[in-house]
């Protein structure tokens, strides 16, 4: 069993460490267990007994039975931006590409000395893959970012009352990013001051891919607590910890790209300059940025980036000898993610973000269909976490509205499949696909279009007690 154990468990985290979503409140990722995505991730006060509740309580590890949870969520976001500005880009349409993303879980619950237990989770609470085409129109801002937190959870729980559960888990974090975007010939200055836009550069000729990656760890903790009023009420409480995680050796490597006018012809100098005869292949002008110890080479950089605090609050029902009723109400802590600071050995860019706390509502419930299966249904609310200035395709998100439907049952005394399905929901959004006139403050003025969003998210685990 424990090598069987310790070869899932790196298969889990190898498939966390390259697995993203685009769908969540902010970068989060709430869907971390099949059985409560079913409920809409309600049931804060009453989670799943499959070892989850170390994401979504940890106070509420199985007492009654050992059990070891496999599953995962494959996410299909669909996307697309549409140009609404008076310019001559009016009507251009830029669409993510068509992806699915798996992103698994994996939970173990061991129960002792009839009211302590002890539980390791791997999960990802926070997350993105946001995948442009690499000629989308915003691929100056970012055609492609990657966000995963991948957490490593140790948690205890202890039944202190008959009616009382608390538990705490130490989070060790693993964080990798990647950002890549495209350089914009016409806007690059020249000697004299001027953008190469004065000597005939169209607007929009790429000549630089730039890529930043980094990886690091983290640490943090998470607590909850159980609530048991009565056989048909309970309450629970929630919070996981903020963490600040700064990636600093982190790297920015650059390629350059010919560039070449919209016929496919390379551009040259149309006029001399001073030590620059006419003819001249503009790429040759640029060519010195890319070399060692240019603006534009490989270098090494730092970036920081926040999990924001998690706290969620609420009341399972058990309304009928079948039906089970949940509700939570959950903040997050979004106004942490301020800024994106880059800071490169030659090469520095602090984007805005400003975004804001978020307060979400979650409804679920459970049926007992018959003595061995169940039927699920929920639905979540929340705002958006990006104030209207700082849509951009990095993260195109907005508030949202998410449909739940699950099916669990018993295969056998042992086994359990639990299956679920979410529709994701985002109105219409305005935002931008450029830096704006100050990057440094961009505002609604910037926003030269309308983003479109909603997903699909299939949800699977199976559950082994012994």
């Amino acid at each position: 069993m424990c090598r069987f154990l310790g070869v899932s468990l790196l298969v889990v985290v190898l498939g966390l460490a390259g697995a993203g979503t685009a769908l969540a409140q902010g970068f989060g990722v709430y869907e971390q267990g099949a059985c409560m995505m079913g409920r809409g991730g309600a049931g804060v006060a009453d989670p799943c007994p499959d070892g989850s509740g170390i994401f979504f309580n940890p106070a509420a590890l199985s007492l009654d039975a050992k059990v070891i949870t496999f599953g995962g969520v494959v996410i299909n976001p669909k996307g697309s931006f549409t140009d609404t500005s008076n310019t001559s880009m009016k009507g251009t349409v830029s669409t993510l590409n068509n992806k699915y993303y798996p992103v698994p879980n994996i939970y173990m619950s061991l129960p002792f000395a009839k009211k302590y237990a002890f539980g390791v989770g791997v999960f990802a609470p926070y997350g993105l893959t946001t995948d442009w085409p690499v000629k989308s129109q915003g691929r100056y801002v970012g055609y492609k970012s990657v966000l995963q937190g991948l957490y490593i959870q140790p948690t205890f729980a202890v039944k202190l009352h008959e009616n009382m559960s608390v538990g705490v888990g130490v989070d060790v974090t693993y964080l990798n990013v990647e950002l890549n975007k495209r350089a914009d010939l016409s806007t690059e200055m020249l000697p004299n001051g001027a953008t190469f836009a004065a000597l005939g550069v169209a607007a929009g000729t790429d000549f630089a891919d730039i890529q930043l990656k980094g990886h690091t760890l983290s640490y943090g903790y998470h607590v909850g607590a159980v609530f048991k009023v009565n056989d048909r009420f309970s309450i629970g409480l929630r919070y996981l910890g903020s963490q600040k995680v700064d990636v600093t050796e982190g790297m920015i490597n650059t390629t350059q790209i010919p560039a070449v006018k919209p016929d496919g012809t390379p551009y040259t100098m149309p006029i001399a300059l001073p030590g620059i005869p006419v003819g001249t292949p503009m790429d040759a002008l640029v060519a010195s940025q890319f070399a060692s110890g240019g603006r534009l080479s490989d270098q090494t950089a730092m970036t920081m980036v926040p999990m924001p605090a998690q706290f969620v609050a609420g009341v399972a029902i058990k309304a009928s000898r079948t039906v089970k009723l949940f509700f939570d109400y959950q903040f997050t802590n979004w106004s942490a993610f301020d800024t994106l600071k880059i800071d490169g050995q030659y090469l520095d860019s602090e984007i805005p973000e400003n975004y804001r706390n978020v307060n979400g509502f979650r409804m679920g419930t459970e049926i007992g269909l018959r003595e061995k299966s169940q039927f699920r249904a929920g639905l979540n609310v929340h705002g958006p976490a990006a104030p209207d200035q700082t849509v951009t395709p990095n993260l195109p998100e907005g508030s949202r509205r998410e449909l739940t439907l699950g099916f669990g049952s018993s295969l056998s005394k042992a086994l359990r499949l639990d299956l679920s399905y979410m529709y994701l929901h985002q109105p219409d959004r305005a935002g931008r696909t450029g830096p704006g006139v100050n990057p440094a403050a961009p505002t609604v003025a910037d926003n030269n279009g309308t983003y479109s969003f909603m997903g699909h998210l299939f949800g699977l685990s199976m559950s082994v007690r012994f």
